[in-house]
């Protein structure tokens, strides 16, 4: 069941005096706004407002999912006391207000908590709005986005997701017209199984002498070729990057026999299966995803080290596991089942091109991370067109993972040397419908801590 969390608040200049609400409807993964609303209401107080605010936050949220479960925030002590049940509603002005709260969205799907007012900016910016609104005659109106959505039109300057292309101009010319960004978020962290796998700081043991100059020894990845945006044209509606995004939650699977010998292990090998510890790291995960309850699509590599960890997670979630061979690991070709030392004494010279270039195979016909990058890019772009809007599990390997990461981030191949990615870890991405991506998360393994 999808999550949402609902921030409220309200405000009244003379208590007594001139008064508004705001309301935001957040998503809980990714902090993302999926929703705002506010209002002025005339001369009230302070109460009346706050529960004005929790009103509409609500009713928003049943626009939205009517299905969904609803965490509400607010400082305001005596509204979340009095709809929580610990206080008595005693004033006659607060008891029809609390009878309306309690209708607006289904009660037994609706839990409240206190924040600072310093945690409740959003909704406090948006009752000061409307305000100021009626303080000049004028009920309150959403932001115009128009210059966003005309920054969001121009031509990309990099690769899809680059971080420069028509989103940062969108946000900038937001920000021009003095319009504060949106919210970012994020999700949850694992120990280290590889492909040709990391080195992990100390903690997992890896023994391998890093590539010169890099630190890891995971596989780099290339330039995919030019793709179109994510979603076609630029919208009539609000700006793209400006809406809910398709958002990816990477999961690396779970450790195999080959991740504690640091083995080249890619989709031309045995296609080893999970170990015990892999198992337990699915099932940790798995927990973890079904205690945050905002997953609503499971894709995995045909891999069976990911399909059983996406089979884990998916049972859990009560959802059905749908393959996509784009998020497959890169075929190693002779060096499958080698460690990095065998490889280099048997191999140096293709060694030595592999670490060159991104265009490079490995001896044996394997896959250079040039192809492997144009791949992944393309599965990217089917499943964010797939699922916009949504949040959606993505099962794969070291090299894929990385690669979409380095690809929201516009990153030259040479960074993926830079990034730790543990065994069953948590990364994520969100995809905007003008092909700009943003990172929310990265190697995430505080699942396996608890």
């Amino acid at each position: 069941m999808r999550e949402l969390v609902v921030e409220a608040d309200g405000g009244s200049r003379g208590n007594p005096g001139p008064a508004g609400y705001g309301a935001v409807v957040l998503d809980p993964a990714t902090g993302e706004t999926l929703a705002e609303a506010a209002g002025y209401i005339g001369v009230a107080t302070n109460n009346v407002a706050e529960y004005k605010g929790l009103i509409a936050g609500l009713r928003a949220a049943l626009d939205l999912a009517p299905d969904a479960t609803v965490r509400v925030r607010m400082d305001s002590k005596l509204v979340v006391e009095q709809m929580s049940g610990r206080w008595k509603i005693k004033h006659p002005d607060m008891k029809p207000l609390a009878a309306e709260a309690a209708r607006a969205f289904p009660a037994d799907r609706v839990s409240y908590e206190w924040i600072p007012r310093e945690r409740n900016k959003h909704a406090d910016r948006l009752a000061n709005e409307a305000m100021d609104a009626g303080k000049r005659g004028e009920q309150w109106s959403p932001r115009d986005t128009s210059a966003a959505r005309n920054a969001a039109t121009l031509p990309p300057e990099g690769p899809p997701g680059d971080a420069k292309a028509g989103a940062a101009r969108a946000r900038a010319a937001l920000t021009t017209a003095a319009t504060p960004p949106p919210t970012t978020g994020a999700a949850p962290e694992g120990p280290a199984v590889p492909a040709v796998g990391n080195r992990s700081a100390g903690r997992n043991g890896w023994a391998q002498p890093p590539v010169p100059g890099t630190g890891l020894q995971d596989p780099p990845a290339a330039e995919p070729a030019p793709a179109p945006a994510l979603a076609g044209p630029a919208p009539t509606g609000p700006a793209p990057d400006m809406a809910a995004p398709a958002t990816f939650v990477l999961l690396r699977h779970g450790e195999t026999a080959l991740t504690p010998e640091k083995r080249f292990s890619g989709s031309g090998g045995s296609d080893p299966e999970l170990s015990e510890a892999g198992r337990r790291q699915a099932a940790a995960v798995a927990d973890a995803l079904a205690a945050r309850g905002t997953v609503q699509h499971v894709v995995s590599s045909p891999l069976a080290r990911c399909r059983q960890t996406a089979e884990a997670v998916a049972a859990r979630l009560g959802l059905d596991v749908v393959v996509e061979p784009g998020l497959r690991e890169t075929d190693f070709g002779a060096w499958e089942g080698l460690t990095f030392a065998e490889v280099r004494a048997r191999y140096p010279e293709d060694m030595d091109a592999w670490l060159a270039s991104p265009k490079a195979a490995p001896t044996g016909g394997g896959e250079s991370f040039a192809t492997v990058a144009r791949r992944v890019a393309s599965a990217r772009d089917r499943l964010a067109a797939a699922h916009a809007g949504r949040t959606v599990l993505l099962v794969s390997h070291v090299t894929p993972i990385k690669t979409l990461v380095r690809l929201a981030l516009g990153a030259p191949p040479e960074s993926l040397f830079k990034m730790e990615l543990s065994a069953a870890s948590l990364s994520a991405v969100a995809y905007y419908a003008d092909g700009n991506a943003s990172v929310r998360l990265l190697n995430d393994t505080s699942h396996l801590r608890r």
